[in-house]
């Protein structure tokens, strides 16, 4: 997958905020591509509200991955402040989409919810070299499993955890390289 995540203007300085929107555009693209790749694996999704669940769950594997990644570079000021920006980026766009697949509605705040539960729950878990560990992963493969349904449900943690967190830690490592050159 290919994710632009190089600034046009690359003399110019940008804030963190800034920074925040543009890698909630590449995280909403890297959540997109594993839900493809789930269905091209043969994984069934019936709605696009289903999809979006699913999206939701790698957003919020995703947003913890880029807060673990940038906590070492990032005083904890810069990093609230970036984290808010992204996560607000991703509401935003998680409202439109929802809005369009399910009439209107308030759907920025149930994926917030869901941001801040996850944070709680995979910070309990090893993160090593920028790796996930096996129960991180293992986690957010029965996370998406749970709202993947009945069909299939068997594989799904281990298509997650084998070959959806490897495939979504490439573009997203490059990006931060990118971002925070």
């Amino acid at each position: 997958m290919r994710v632009k995540s190089k600034w046009n203007l690359k003399d110019k300085e940008r804030s963190l905020a800034e920074t925040g929107g543009a890698m909630a555009f590449i995280l909403w693209r890297i959540a997109q591509q594993g839900v493809l790749n789930l269905e091209n694996e043969g994984f069934q999704t019936d709605t696009h509200a289903q999809r979006l669940d699913i999206m939701a769950e790698f957003l919020a594997f995703l947003v913890h991955l880029v807060d673990r990644m940038t906590s070492d570079d990032l005083g904890q000021e810069e990093r609230v402040e970036f984290i808010t920006s992204l996560a607000r980026h991703l509401a935003d766009n998680m409202q439109q989409n929802r809005t369009d697949a399910e009439g209107k509605g308030e759907y920025r705040q149930p994926l917030v919810k869901l941001l801040n539960e996850r944070a709680a729950d995979y910070a309990e878990f090893s993160f090593t070299d920028n790796e996930p560990g096996f129960a991180f992963r293992r986690y957010f493969g029965e996370n998406v499993r749970a709202v993947m349904g009945a069909k299939d449900n068997k594989w799904i943690t281990d298509q997650v955890m084998d070959i959806e967190v490897p495939e979504a830690l490439k573009p997203l490592r490059k990006a931060l390289r990118d971002l925070f050159a």
